[in-house]
């Protein structure tokens, strides 16, 4: 009999997994999207996008669906936006 194991991804790969996930959420239902820069230590730098750039909301999708988000998952996060 074969145990299946849940695969051990790394600290940055469920990061990344998890703003792929939101990016695919944003680009569904509002033609924007959030990109991964870099992650270090706890911070994590991203991008917005798409109908994002410029939005007089996106600092609202930033702390609200991005940080927001990554807070349910990793408390210590810090989400900073770059251009």
């Amino acid at each position: 009999m074969t145990i299946n194991k849940a695969p051990d991804y790394s600290r940055e790969e469920k990061i990344a997994g998890l703003i792929d996930q939101i990016s695919a959420y944003i680009e569904q239902y509002h033609h924007g999207s959030v990109t991964l820069v870099g992650i270090e230590g706890n911070e994590v730098s991203v991008q917005l996008g798409g109908a994002c750039a410029g939005c007089p909301l996106s600092k609202a999708t930033l702390q609200g669906w991005v940080a927001g988000t990554l807070h349910q998952f990793f408390p210590d996060l810090q989400v900073i936006a770059v251009d």
